[in-house]
């Protein structure tokens, strides 16, 4: 990955700008025009110019050394996903490989079908749906029967209506995924297939216009996960997210119900029951 400054600079005036004096122990003061934190304050919390801070927010080519950059996610109060992010952009990370088309790595699919009626599903970098079995195309959707180009979980979860009443969450797993689609696209360069689908969201998501110039990041990771199914009703699940050691962008990623609702979904998807 290339250093980028331009983004760099978008993603920390971004941050400046949705902190308030009292998020950092500031007082607000009166006649205050700015909207969120003034330069000078983020520069006195980070110990830097205002100068210096302004030549970075306007995405010019200077190299700021980590201390400067933690010291800004310090006084930014940045995740530590967007920590790492910001050190992406202003120095570069390890290349990803160049992008080919995707296979399913091997064994996989195999073991999702095995993992029935816990649902799994396996993502591919661009959260392409590669391999799912039954009891998760009975909650989300039947990813093998839409067009190729459609199967990929932040296309549905963006355009599809049904995805705004199966994700009990809706905005906060639609927002969460386009942050992860961020930070992966950073990795691979060299993909034209992130920018595709940045560009097709935009053009029929008015969620992904607006949220896409806030920079959020956001990491992979485990937790759980609230559906609602038309039959069974909301359900809880616990996520386990696991990487392929073949291709370390292929996710697998397991829900664990309750025992009532496994039962639930064993009788859901049994074949007599269709």
């Amino acid at each position: 990955m290339r250093p980028d400054t331009k983004q760099l600079g978008q993603l920390l005036r971004s941050r400046r700008e949705a902190l308030q004096p009292a998020d950092v122990g500031l007082p607000h003061g009166r006649r205050r025009r700015t909207r969120g934190l003034r330069r000078e304050e983020v520069a006195v919390l980070a110990a830097i110019s205002p100068t210096y801070l302004a030549i970075l927010e306007q995405g010019r080519n200077v190299r700021p050394s980590p201390a400067v950059l933690d010291a800004l996610a310090d006084a930014l109060r940045l995740t530590p996903a967007e920590r790492a992010h910001v050190h992406e952009l202003a120095h570069g990370a390890a290349r990803a490989p160049a992008s080919a088309p995707e296979a399913l790595a091997p064994g996989l699919g195999a073991l999702v079908d095995r993992l029935d009626p816990d649902p799994a599903y396996v993502t591919g970098r661009r959260w392409d749906v590669l391999a799912s079995n039954r009891s998760a195309r009975a909650l989300w959707t039947d990813w093998s029967v839409l067009p190729e180009d459609e199967r990929n979980m932040i296309w549905w979860t963006f355009t599809d209506p049904a995805a705004h009443t199966i994700l009990v969450d809706w905005q906060g797993e639609a927002s969460a995924l386009l942050g992860r689609l961020r930070a992966t696209a950073a990795r691979h360069p060299d993909d034209p297939g992130f920018g595709a689908l940045v560009a097709r969201l935009h053009a029929v998501s008015p969620e992904a216009r607006a949220w896409w110039p806030r920079h959020e990041i956001a990491p992979v990771g485990s937790g759980t996960k609230r559906l609602r199914h038309p039959e069974l009703g909301e359900l809880r699940l616990e996520v386990t997210v696991l990487h392929s050691a073949d291709d370390h962008e292929q996710k697998l990623v397991l829900f664990t119900p309750a025992p009532e609702d496994r039962a639930r979904l064993v009788a859901l998807t049994a074949p007599s029951g269709r």
